[in-house]
């Protein structure tokens, strides 16, 4: 396994985390028109049909397939969802529920062996205290979370933990491909998704929600769906597997940065000099992540 990342896989990662913050912009403009929870069911509907046509099952137990499945599709987006429904505000949650990297990292050296060097913890630190100060900010901002939701989205957080470390596994002991296992586990959330919006969104009025929707909402599903899920997530899994999930975990606490960029270039959202202090915190903390030990020994050598 590599233990520093490659110019074209740095990349990579720091796209993804990009394409998931910018994700929350065709998220919004989506829920204007449709309920969340029909809008996630009919983005992981999209991302399993058609593509689950032509692509081969990946190799790997069917058990794994549905445990991603559920992890990432219905217990993260499901109870992220129903967290910010039942009170937990989008921005406030967009920042709560990065605790994953946490989890993720805490999951893999439970169970996958994973060993955490001193750098990738105090890179995690600051960057996770750049995203308390940005949770500072929502707060002077007038955002109120009840119990339940909050509660909520911590355990969504923790259930994409879950599915990075099936992932990871899957990829180490089956040789699984990836792409392969995005596809076919976005088989599992639909259903269940659609129960919960029939029972939480109402049954007729989503529907009507559903066949009403204009063109750009139908883009924004396609987006949700080809790139946040398909691209995203089996980048993201791959990533997971090349290298230590103590060095790749943390590159979700940018999730939010960009979402804050792309909500102020594309919706016209205000940012707070604050949220600077924050940002630049998230960008220390992944500088000493990926590059502390060798400024450090670059240092060393001058001196």
């Amino acid at each position: 396994m590599k233990h520093a990342l490659a110019p074209r896989d740095l990349l990579l990662t720091l796209a993804v985390v990009t394409l998931w913050g910018f994700s929350f912009v065709p998220i919004k403009v989506g829920l204007r028109e449709m309920p969340p929870f029909a809008l996630a069911a009919l983005r992981f509907s999209f991302a399993a049909v058609p593509l689950v046509l032509v692509i081969k099952r990946p190799r790997m137990p069917w058990r794994n397939v549905a445990g991603y499945g559920l992890a990432i599709g219905l217990f993260q987006f499901g109870l992220l969802f129903l967290g910010m429904k039942l009170g937990m505000p989008a921005g406030l949650s967009s920042l709560v529920i990065q605790v994953q990297v946490f989890f993720t990292i805490g999951l893999a050296i439970a169970f996958l062996g994973d060993r955490l060097q001193r750098h990738n913890l105090v890179g995690a630190v600051i960057a996770t205290a750049g995203i308390a100060v940005l949770g500072v900010q929502k707060l002077i901002d007038g955002a109120h979370a009840t119990l339940v939701g909050f509660v909520l989205v911590i355990v969504a957080a923790f259930a994409w933990g879950v599915g990075n470390v099936i992932s990871k596994r899957a990829a180490t002991r089956h040789e699984a491909d990836m792409f392969s296992l995005v596809v076919w586990s976005s088989l599992i959330p639909p259903l269940p998704l659609a129960l919960l919006s029939y029972f939480f969104e109402g049954g007729a009025s989503a529907w009507a929600a559903v066949t009403s929707a204009g063109i750009l909402t139908w883009s924004c599903i396609l987006f949700l769906a080809w790139g946040a899920t398909l691209f995203g997530f089996a980048s993201w899994a791959r990533l997971l597997h090349r290298y230590p999930t103590g060095l790749i975990a943390p590159f979700a606490l940018l999730i939010p940065v960009s979402g804050m960029a792309s909500g102020a270039i594309f919706l016209g959202e205000s940012l707070a000099p604050l949220q600077a202090v924050g940002v630049a915190l998230v960008f220390a903390g992944l500088a000493e992540n990926v590059y502390g030990p060798r400024v450090r020994a670059w240092v060393s050598r001058v001196r």
